[in-house]
C-alpha cells in the first residue's frame, strides 16, 4: 500500500538529511519534489499545491528548532500536514439511534455489499451490537443473494423481499421490521449508482429522507485515485453525506484519494477496507496513515 509514493516521499525528503541548516533553497527543492510526488500519487493538483505551500511556511518558520536536524524537521512537519489533511483525529460512527440506521452509498463495483458485511461484522464483535442487514439493491437479484450469503459468514440476519421493487419501501420495512424484533443497527444496502443518473441519485435521496439515517456513508473504490474524489463531490451535492469508506486500500493503490478525499468533500473518511477476510475493516487513523505513507510503520494497526 503506497509503496512508490512512500519511496519517492523519503526520497524527496532525503535531500535535507545531509544539510546542517534549512534555507528557502533546500527548502525549495524539498517542496518541490514532495509535490511531485504527490501529484504521482494522483492527489488533486489544487490540494498538492496548498498542502506544499503550507509545509514550506512551517520549515521556514521554525528554524529555530534546535532540537531536530533539517531533515527530522521536515519529516515531522510533512507527517503533520498529511494528518491534518487527512482529518486530523480519527472520527467516530454514531450509533445513538433505537435502532441506528446506516445508509450506503457509492458506484456499482465499489465493495458497498462486501463492506456492509463487515461493518455488521464489526459492529457486531468490536460494540456488541445487533445489526440487520437490508437488501434494497432491486435491480440485482445477485445482489441480494450476495448480501445473504454475506450476512451467513458472519452471523447476522438479512431483510429482503424479492417481491417489492420499490427501495424506498423496502428500506422502510427493514427499518420496521428491525425496530419490531429488537435489532439495534440496520445497514441498508442500496444498488450502485452514478452520480450523472438524476433518477437513481434522487431514489437514494428519498431512502434517505424517508429512514432518517444517523449515518449516510459512501463507499469508494481507493484504486480509482482522483475518479474517487471526483464521485465523492458529486454524491455529497445530492446526498449531503456523513463520512467516507475507503474500499480496497490493500491493493496497488496511488494514495491519491486517501490523501485528498478529506479536503474536497470536508467529510470525514471513517473505516477502510484492507482485505477480502469479514475482519478486513480498520477505523481510519489519519496518523497512522500519514506513519505508514511515509514509511514509519504502523505497529498498532498492523
Amino acid at each position: 500500500m503506497f509503496d512508490n509514493l512512500s519511496d519517492k516521499l523519503d526520497k524527496a525528503l532525503h535531500v535535507l538529511k545531509g544539510h546542517g541548516q534549512i534555507t528557502e533553497i533546500n527548502v525549495a527543492e524539498t517542496t518541490k519534489e514532495v509535490r511531485r510526488a504527490l501529484l504521482d500519487a494522483d492527489v488533486n493538483f489544487r490540494i498538492a499545491k496548498e498542502f506544499t505551500n503550507r509545509v514550506k511556511e512551517k520549515a521556514l518558520g521554525q528554524n529555530v528548532l534546535k532540537t531536530l536536524n533539517p531533515g527530522q524537521l521536515m519529516v515531522k512537519i510533512v507527517k503533520d500536514e498529511l494528518t491534518e489533511l487527512m482529518g486530523g483525529d480519527a472520527a467516530g460512527i454514531n450509533l445513538s439511534g433505537s435502532p441506528s440506521v446506516i445508509l450506503m452509498s457509492g458506484l456499482q463495483g465499489s465493495g458497498k455489499t462486501t463492506f456492509s458485511g463487515k461493518l455488521a461484522n464489526y459492529l457486531k464483535k468490536k460494540k456488541s451490537k445487533n445489526p440487520l442487514l437490508v437488501a434494497c439493491d432491486v435491480y440485482r437479484p445477485a445482489a441480494i443473494d450476495q448480501l445473504h450469503i454475506v450476512g451467513e459468514q458472519i452471523g447476522v440476519p438479512v431483510f429482503s423481499d424479492k417481491e417489492n421493487k420499490d427501495p424506498v419501501s423496502l428500506a422502510k420495512a427493514g427499518v420496521a421490521h428491525a425496530r419490531a424484533n429488537g435489532f439495534n443497527v440496520v445497514i441498508i444496502d442500496t444498488a450502485g449508482r452514478l452520480a450523472v443518473d438524476e433518477q437513481m441519485m434522487t431514489e437514494i435521496a428519498n431512502i434517505r429522507d424517508e429512514v432518517s439515517p444517523e449515518e449516510t456513508l459512501f463507499v469508494v473504490d481507493s484504486m480509482t485515485g482522483q475518479d474517487a474524489v471526483n464521485t465523492a463531490k458529486a454524491f455529497n451535492d445530492v446526498l449531503n453525506f456523513d463520512g467516507v469508506i475507503l474500499t480496497k486500500l490493500d491493493g496497488d493503490t496511488r494514495g491519491g484519494a486517501a490523501i485528498s478525499i478529506k479536503s474536497v468533500v470536508n467529510k470525514p473518511i471513517k473505516f477502510i477496507g484492507t482485505g477480502e477476510k469479514m475482519e478486513a475493516i480498520d477505523v481510519f487513523y489519519p496518523a497512522r496513515m500519514a506513519d505508514r505513507i511515509l514509511g514509519m510503520g504502523d505497529v498498532v494497526s498492523l
